[in-house]
């Protein structure tokens, strides 16, 4: 399914995320599967103007479709849409919200504080999140550790892409990642699906549509794809 299509525009890549549910920014571990294999040159970097179109495209991309975005494969970027991502974060939550994984002793205490702290001030930054948690030298360690092992364990999401501004009110550098939770950021359809099932049942969903997608991948690259 992957080798035919190619993204020349937003539009391109919004239609590729709700095709195949599942759709890695980087180049990973299965050939083909990733934004950066199928863009156009001009549209992955545009060497006429200077433009990084495919990262100028996160947040409007993530606000139009509402989707999961965050590193959930081999601590890379993947856009995951609506549709999937109860899913997939079933299966990787393995069935539990994060409280009880907390009580369960399955999460440490840093990991709880920055939890709590996006989800009680969400939608919010980076730079907000470490002042807030006391991540910085003397204080508090370990904020990228934890912030990606939350997104791996989708209870975090980046919810956006916002720009710092200069004096005049005008944007300036990369757009800086604004993270929430999944059942803030997506709402009822995250909150009212996500736990519908077994894991045991997202799992074997979830390596049937990457069969279907992969058919002649060896099954157990895509199993350890899937984590």
């Amino acid at each position: 399914m992957f080798s035919d299509f190619i993204i020349r525009s937003k539009a391109d890549l919004i239609h590729a995320i709700h095709t195949f549910g599942f759709l890695p920014f980087f180049a990973n571990s299965i050939e083909g599967f990733s934004i950066e294999e199928h863009i156009t040159t001009d549209c992955w970097y545009h060497s006429d103007s200077g433009v990084w179109s495919a990262w100028e495209w996160k947040g409007p991309v993530i606000r139009e479709t509402g989707c999961a975005y965050g590193k959930f494969f081999e601590k890379k970027a993947c856009y995951i849409s609506p549709e999937w991502f109860p899913v997939f974060a079933n299966y990787r939550r393995d069935g539990y919200d994060f409280d009880a994984r907390y009580d369960d002793g399955l999460a440490g205490y840093r990991d709880k504080l920055l939890y709590e702290l996006i989800d009680n001030n969400a939608p919010i930054i980076s730079k907000e999140l470490k002042t807030l948690g006391n991540f910085r030298k003397g204080g508090n360690k370990g904020f990228d550790t934890i912030i990606s092992r939350l997104q791996s364990r989708c209870y975090v999401v980046i919810s956006d892409f916002v720009y710092m501004k200069d004096k005049y009110g005008k944007p300036y550098g990369w757009g800086v990642a604004e993270y929430s939770t999944p059942e803030q950021f997506m709402g009822e359809h995250f909150s009212e699906n996500v736990y519908r099932e077994f894991p045991e049942e997202s799992y074997d969903k979830l390596l049937a549509h990457f069969c279907r997608l992969f058919p002649n991948e060896d099954i157990k690259k895509l199993k350890k794809f899937l984590g």
